[in-house]
């Protein structure tokens, strides 16, 4: 098993309705697995926002949801930001 911590911003933390928890998922979870996760965990507002979201896992875009997870690792929950 993998622990991560999820940490949400802006409006995903509205809609999480917390600003970090910790996700624990299988051995050879990929980033993909830990959004199917948090679909799950919070079913009435986030699932529509993680289809515009964007990912840090531990400081880095990620735009490969494919990438594994390792036990620990932070992953970031951005929706999109607006203004220049």
């Amino acid at each position: 098993m993998v622990t991560i911590v999820v940490r949400y911003f802006a409006s995903a933390r509205a809609a999480a309705g917390l600003d970090e928890e910790k996700v624990t998922l299988p051995d050879g979870a990929r980033v993909a697995d830990a959004v199917a996760r948090l679909r799950e965990l919070h079913p009435e507002k986030l699932p529509k926002l993680l289809d515009a979201v964007s990912y840090l896992l531990d400081g880095v875009a990620v735009r490969d949801l494919t990438r594994p997870l390792t036990d620990a690792a932070e992953l970031d929950v951005l929706p999109p930001f607006a203004g220049g």
